[in-house]
């Protein structure tokens, strides 16, 4: 039976204990990666897009999500968050790429961009981070301006389980952490590849019309959840939840 545990969380080994709990390189089936989602809504279920991130973010929220990278061979984003959010290094803290390294990591994991029409700003950060990795997933048959990011393209569309294999073999990427968005994350769902989820519940209510945090056509039957880990901190919800198949 799932344990299920409800604690405040005051020092960052707590907070390292909720991401660090399993090793998700070590729960990698044969044929993919081991994907996790993190996802930050209000309690009205709108995600942290189009600028509202400011509003909603906390430190223990963000200090999850750097915990959460430093786990991981790569980071999977959409287009559009990578251009809400203006992604650059992945990882900004000497000290934690010092410990993915002790971890047998490399310093900073690959950043894998799914873009259909390759609808990426090239003034993006994270193109301009030397000896960045980058590998964008698209359908397009352009390529972006040169740029200091190691950039390599996967031709594989919209098949996003092609897309895993690829990494796992090509790449030899063991796991992966997806930071959305919600039709990224709808057709994860869909085609049965995230193992775990990882959701901010922040107390902020968010007005107005924003994405809710899956969302898609693509996601037609229910999701079951099976609980792993409850954590409050500075007044949000942090929960860690395995996909049960």
């Amino acid at each position: 039976m799932a344990t299920e545990f409800l604690y405040p969380v005051r020092r960052s080994g707590e907070l390292e204990e909720l991401a660090n709990a399993v090793r998700p390189w070590e729960l990698a089936p044969r044929e993919r990666p081991w994907l996790g989602l993190n996802m930050v809504a209000s309690v009205d279920g709108k995600a942290t897009l189009g600028g509202l991130s400011g509003g909603l973010s906390s430190d223990a929220d963000r200090e999850l999500f750097h915990l959460l990278r430093t786990r991981v061979d790569a980071v999977m984003v959409g287009a559009g968050t990578l251009r809400a959010e203006r992604y650059g290094r992945l990882i900004k803290s000497d000290e934690l790429r010092a410990r993915r390294e002790r971890e047998g990591l490399d310093p900073d994991p690959w950043a894998v961009v799914v873009s259909a029409r390759l609808d990426i700003p090239h003034d993006l950060p994270l193109l301009h981070t030397p000896g960045q990795r980058v590998i964008v997933a698209t359908a397009s048959e352009r390529e972006l301006p040169s740029c200091p990011a190691d950039v390599e393209y996967l031709r594989v569309g919209d098949d996003l389980p092609l897309l895993c294999a690829h990494l796992r073999e090509r790449y030899g990427i063991r796991a992966v952490l997806c930071e959305g968005g919600p039709t990224l994350n709808s057709y994860l769902f869909a085609a049965g590849l995230v193992d775990e989820l990882f959701v901010t519940v922040s107390p902020l209510v968010v007005g107005g019309s924003g994405l809710t945090i899956v969302a898609g056509r693509e996601l037609v039957a229910e999701v079951q959840l099976e609980p792993l880990a409850l954590a409050l901190a500075d007044g949000a919800l942090l929960s860690r939840w395995r996909v049960v198949r």
